[in-house]
Order: structure tokens, then C-alpha cells, then sequence
């Protein structure tokens, strides 16, 4: 029992610590009728639909037929590379960042040691991601902190989604740009593969056809709510409905940790804002700030209980929406998403769990000094 205790708090540390943070919150502001208010149920009720959803879609195999489509023809690195990256740019808006990178880094390693191109794992996975950060930024349900203050824009100001992804699209093609240099300075031009990897066919069968255009369905239905079509409730009883009936194991398989990491973090915020001294202390602190503040909080606590602390003490979301997003860029702990590919590296064979966090922190931060540059001209 002792064991798998421990165990669970390695590998949900951001929950434990998180429903501790809300626990000692409670003592202070003893719980009644305002907790209520505090949990943002139309962020948890999207973010539940899309785990579903993605979980079903990840589940079937149909992110890794459209990397393997892609990659049937390339035999040369630096093509090779240009893919695996681009794959976690482009499917992050549409698949949450997390996503992303549980499909496509085993994708990528099998790929790279298979082509004999294992030397460049580490910035690979590195650039991978910081691809599925910058691709989902763009998207209000790209990542978890996204779907929560953009709820927040869109009932404080009015925000809409198209709105929203216009306002992040500048960012979003500069990280396009620079991922494209990068990827050209870690590798080398006309590089052959030892061999061309996914030259097989993959088939589906009836049902699991039958099954992902469910899920495609529901997607859009998810993303409904959103775009102010209908009400979140809705759309989480149809997800739920429809999953249940016709692919019951999905419900199992997904992950809600998260979820309540997020009910935690409410609960915290909630409380803090109550305590009129803290709350007074934190605004003065975080208004004004809010770019530099969220991108250094989302180094030490991770860019999703960044953006969720920080929220109850401003409202310029779209700064803190772009700070965390660019937060998640940084150290190996600035990002959940960042321990994703750090988790599936260390079970490589001979893998270096040091040499991966110098290098990711290099290229993190390489990457980052720019983008905060365009960040501070564009937001000025």
C-alpha cells in the first residue's frame, strides 16, 4: 500500500501538491456557500470532453497513420525531422499539446533509432515539444490554461474564438519560422536514412472507421460550446452518451488527474482572493506584469497552475494567456506537457536523463528569448 502510494505521488506530484495548497486554503476560509463559485465548470466540462475525445482517437491509432502517411516517401534527415516536428505543431491546435506529444514522441523515438538516426533525439524531441506549446497556442482548446482564460476573455470582454486566434496568430507563424531554422541548424543537409521507416499500409476496420468518424463528430460537437453554438452541459452529455453506448473502454482510459488538479487550484484561488491582504499583496505584483509574471510562475509551478493563480489577480487575460503559453518554454518542470517527452525519453534504452535536461533547457531557451522579444514589441 506504502508502495503504490508513493508511486501515485511521483507521478501526480502537480495534483498532490495542489490539493495540499487547497486543503490549508480551506483552514483559512472554512468552506460555505461562495465555493461554489469558484469552479469554472464550463473550462473542466470542455476539458473533460476533449480528453475523451482524444483518448478514443489516440486509443484507434489515427494520429500515427497520418505521421506514418507522411513519412512513407522521406529519405533524408533533415526531412525526416521537418515532419516529426511539424506533426506536433500542427496537430497540437486541434488535439491539446498533451495529446501531441503522447502520440507522436514513442512515434518519433521508434522512427529515429529505425532510420539510425538516434544522434539527434534529444534536440528532436526538444523541438517537438516546444512545437506541440507554439502550435496550441493559437487554438482557445489547443491546452488546458488556454480553454480556461479564454472562458475568462469571453465572458469579461466578449472575446470570441475566431478573435482569440487571430490575436495569438502572429506568435503562432513566428514559432512556425524559427521551429523551421531550427530544425535546419540541428541537422545535416542530404543526410541519407539507413532505412525508410512506415512503408506498410495501415488498415482500419469497419468499426474502427465506424468509430473515428464518432469521435470526429464529437470533436465538433466538444468545440460547439466554444464557439457559442450551445451550452457546455450539452455537449458534455452528448460526449458522454455517445462514448458510453458505443466505445465504453475510452471512459477508463482517460486520464482525469488533471481535472482535479484544476477543482484544486479553483479552490486555492478562490480562497486567496478572499484574504484581502494576500489579495491586495498579488495584484500589486502581478498588474502591469502580466507577460513577465505568468512566463516566470510558469518556471517554478507550470504554466497551468500559473495561469489559474494568476487569473484571480487581473484581468488581462490575453497577456496571461500568452504568457503561460510562451511559460511553457523554459525548465523541464514550466510545462506537464514538458515531463510527457521527458518521461518517454528515460525509457529508451541507454537513454541520458541529464544530457536530455541540458540540452531541452538550451533549446528552450534559445527558443524562448526570441519569442518573449516579439511579445513585448507586439504587446507594448
Amino acid at each position: 500500500m506504502q508502495k503504490r502510494i508513493k508511486s501515485f505521488v511521483k507521478n501526480e506530484i502537480v495534483l498532490v501538491i495542489s490539493a495540499l495548497l487547497a486543503a490549508v486554503s480551506m483552514a483559512a476560509v472554512p468552506p460555505d456557500r461562495h465555493y461554489a463559485g469558484y469552479i469554472h465548470w464550463s473550462t473542466l466540462s470542455t476539458l473533460m470532453c476533449l480528453m475523451l475525445v482524444m483518448t478514443g482517437l489516440r486509443e484507434l491509432g489515427i494520429f500515427r497513420y497520418f505521421g506514418r502517411q507522411l513519412l512513407k516517401k522521406r529519405s533524408h534527415a533533415r526531412s525526416v525531422v521537418l515532419v516529426l516536428v511539424s506533426l506536433c505543431f500542427l496537430f497540437s491546435p486541434f488535439i491539446t499539446n498533451d495529446v501531441a506529444l503522447i502520440t507522436f514522441v514513442p512515434f518519433t523515438i521508434f522512427v529515429l533509432e529505425y532510420a539510425g538516426l538516434r544522434k539527434y533525439m534529444i534536440p528532436v524531441l526538444s523541438l517537438q515539444t516546444i512545437a506541440a506549446h507554439m502550435g496550441s497556442m493559437i487554438s482557445p482548446v489547443g491546452n488546458p490554461h488556454n480553454i480556461y482564460l479564454f472562458g475568462l476573455m469571453n465572458e469579461h470582454s466578449g472575446t470570441g474564438a475566431v478573435e482569440f486566434i487571430f490575436m495569438m496568430l502572429p506568435y503562432f507563424v513566428l514559432a512556425g519560422i524559427l521551429l523551421v531554422i531550427f530544425t535546419f541548424l540541428f541537422t545535416i543537409e542530404n543526410e541519407s536514412i539507413i532505412q525508410r521507416p512506415y512503408s506498410k499500409e495501415i488498415k482500419f476496420s469497419g468499426k474502427d472507421t465506424s468509430l473515428i468518424m464518432m469521435y470526429a463528430a464529437l470533436f465538433v460537437v466538444s468545440l460547439l460550446p466554444v464557439f457559442g453554438f450551445f451550452r457546455y452541459y450539452y455537449a458534455l452529455a452528448s460526449v458522454l452518451a455517445a462514448i458510453l453506448v458505443f466505445d465504453r473502454k475510452t471512459v477508463k482510459q482517460t486520464d482525469y488527474s488533471l481535472l482535479f488538479t484544476f477543482m484544486f487550484l479553483f479552490i486555492l484561488v478562490g480562497n486567496l482572493g478572499r484574504i484581502q491582504a494576500l489579495d491586495d499583496a498579488l495584484t500589486s505584483i502581478v498588474s502591469g506584469n502580466e507577460l513577465m509574471v505568468s512566463v516566470a510562475a510558469s518556471q517554478i509551478i507550470s504554466n497551468a497552475p500559473a495561469s489559474i493563480l494568476l487569473s484571480g489577480f487581473t484581468d488581462e487575460y490575453f497577456l496571461l494567456a500568452l504568457g503561460t503559453d510562451l511559460g511553457g518554454l523554459g525548465t523541464l518542470i514550466a510545462s506537464m506537457a514538458n515531463l510527457i517527452s521527458f518521461k518517454k525519453y528515460t525509457e529508451v534504452k541507454n537513454s541520458s536523463p541529464l544530457r536530455y535536461i541540458l540540452g531541452f533547457t538550451l533549446i528552450n531557451l534559445l527558443f524562448l528569448v526570441p519569442m518573449l522579444i516579439a511579445a513585448g514589441l507586439l504587446t507594448s
